[in-house]
């Protein structure tokens, strides 16, 4: 048991390390430049009064609410999930659970938001179809996905955080690190401005 413990630590540990990062040429910017590039998205976004929107299933839905409570409660920028109960089960009975979270997007977001699409397996038709939808309404993109390193999600926003591994788990821990580091780095740079 102790070695599995370890084992699950050193997993994430060593998984940090290994984050690939590509923007939209498929081409890597490394780990510090995708996070910088993806924090200037978000600021960027911030200063014009757009939205972060965020989107996952399952414990992905859980980062994405999680994430997106943060981002305006303690990062001041609006931000929100598609994971209303009613919304989810109203949009998958009538209209199909692949379009759960592309008819919102359709619906409510604006031209210049951002969608965080998180899929730990990258292959998640419904994230794929809002995806699409974001981009097609002039949003930008920032993705995190997992397992295989082809995932059709991996190749969809400005910045494509991926992490190889094909456990939940690990994957799942991962992404909600680079969320949280994003988030903080935002707080701490406008901390320091208000300090001066």
């Amino acid at each position: 048991m102790d070695k599995k413990i370890s084992s699950y630590f050193e997993t994430v540990r060593d998984l940090t390390k290994n984050i690939i990062v590509t923007g939209e040429t498929a081409s890597g910017l490394g780990f510090r430049d995708g996070l910088k590039k993806a924090i200037s998205m978000i600021t960027a976004c911030d200063k014009r009064g757009r939205k972060l929107i965020f989107i996952g299933n399952g414990a992905s839905a859980s980062i994405s609410s999680h994430m997106a409570a943060d981002f305006w409660k303690n990062g001041r920028i609006r931000a929100v999930s598609f994971n209303d109960a009613a919304l989810l089960t109203c949009v998958s009975n009538d209209i199909g659970y692949s379009q759960v979270f592309e008819k919102p997007i359709e619906m409510f977001v604006d031209a210049g938001d951002i969608l965080v699409a998180i899929s730990s397996s990258g292959k998640s038709e419904n994230i794929i179809n809002g995806a699409r939808m974001a981009l097609a309404k002039g949003c930008d993109v920032i993705t995190l996905s997992g397992f295989g390193e082809n995932n059709p999600l991996r190749s969809m926003g400005a910045v494509n955080f991926y992490v190889p591994h094909s456990s939940y788990g690990p994957v799942e821990v991962v992404h909600h690190a680079i969320c949280h580091c994003l988030l903080d780095t935002i707080v701490s740079r406008a901390d320091k401005r208000k300090a001066k």
